[in-house]
């Protein structure tokens, strides 16, 4: 085992006081230019290698950490990364780390710029934030490069407002994975559904986008021949207009049985199956959310893709803890595994998974 170096032995080795080898190790003030030289020499010539956590420590000071994030309801997709993220806190609380959390109503540009400047004002540490389109979301990262504040990304990945670094899936194979799973039931169909949720006409998750674009790729390569209805479900519709839309679907095109939903909502459809006692027609979906998982015990839903929001909001909020705090690099893009539930295994699937 090697020896540990004290700061005893590199102040004999260096010739100066112990308390100037710490306020070099510790980068503080009142250390002359070749006291500073000397000990630095000293250090390489012993091969030192710092104890970043106890240096960490000895500063003694706390760090603000903000997570802007889409309001939601409780057990709903940002409520796994939000609990992920106190976990994190939490686990790191001996360095005093706090996170505050932002909302902002989502698809609404106002509201995330209220949000964006109201973490502006906290001057924090680092942020964790979900991006609303990208020339908005340019806006609040372009100020937090000018004010060299560390910033994590998650649900989409924009490299071009260079985050500290990204924590999702891989959009485009996760869409591609979906279409290929789905096919395994639906090979023998002549059409098969793609619900959106929509607004205004127009999907604005650049991650659901992508998800579609690789599950279109997919589709175009193996199965050309399958029609690909598509059906708009508006955010601010109320159930009994969903229902009424998917009624009227259904009703027109009886001969769809399996249909997919690139986002977390499959309940929407999941739970209208099992009011209209419809068994002929399966869903695949995304997110291990408390509606979703009912509808696939139930058996409406046949798979849900994880995403692990837990292990994104801990992850975020970890990797600002290691390059602000440790001083380390940190790796720019963290994609998340991509797995399939089902009935039979989604009791196994564990959250908290790290």
């Amino acid at each position: 085992m090697k020896e540990k170096i004290r700061i005893k032995d590199i102040a004999e080795k260096a010739g100066v006081s112990v308390g100037t080898v710490d306020r070099v190790l510790h980068n503080r003030p009142n250390v002359s230019a070749p006291a500073r030289k000397k000990v630095e020499a000293a250090l390489m010539e012993m091969n030192y290698q710092p104890n970043v956590y106890a240096s960490a420590l000895a500063y003694n000071r706390s760090y603000l950490f903000y997570m802007v994030i889409p309001e939601h309801e409780y057990e709903a997709y940002w409520d796994e990364i939000e609990d992920g993220a106190r976990k994190a806190m939490e686990t790191r609380r001996d360095f005093h780390i706090d996170v505050k959390f932002l909302y902002y109503k989502r698809f609404n540009k106002e509201a995330f710029i209220a949000a964006a400047t109201q973490c502006l004002e906290a001057n924090p540490d680092g942020v964790v934030v979900v991006p609303a389109d990208l020339e908005t979301t340019r806006t609040f990262t372009d100020q937090m490069h000018e004010r060299h504040i560390p910033f994590v990304m998650l649900d989409s990945y924009m490299p071009d407002l260079r985050p500290l670094a990204f924590f999702g899936q891989d959009s485009f194979s996760s869409g591609y994975f979906a279409a290929r799973m789905l096919m395994l039931i639906a090979s023998q169909d002549k059409e098969i559904l793609l619900v959106k949720r929509t607004k205004d006409g127009q999907v604005t998750s650049k991650q659901q986008m992508n998800r579609e674009v690789g599950f279109r790729h997919y589709m175009r390569d193996h199965f050309p021949e399958i029609t690909i209805e598509e059906l708009d479900l508006p955010y601010e519709s109320s159930r009994k207009e969903y229902d009424e839309m998917l009624e009227k679907f259904f009703t027109a095109h009886p001969d769809v049985h399996n249909c997919i939903t690139l986002g977390s909502k499959a309940h929407v459809v999941g739970t209208f199956l099992l009011r209209t006692n419809r068994r002929d027609i399966q869903i695949m979906g995304y997110d291990m959310v408390a509606k979703n998982v009912e509808c696939i015990r139930q058996g409406s839903i046949s798979f849900l893709i994880a995403q692990h929001a837990y292990q994104q909001g801990y992850s975020s909020v970890d990797a600002l803890f290691k390059a602000i705090v440790l001083k380390r690099k940190v790796d720019p893009v963290n994609y998340m595994p991509i797995e399939l539930l089902t009935k039979e295994n989604i009791d196994f699937y564990r959250r908290t998974q790290l």
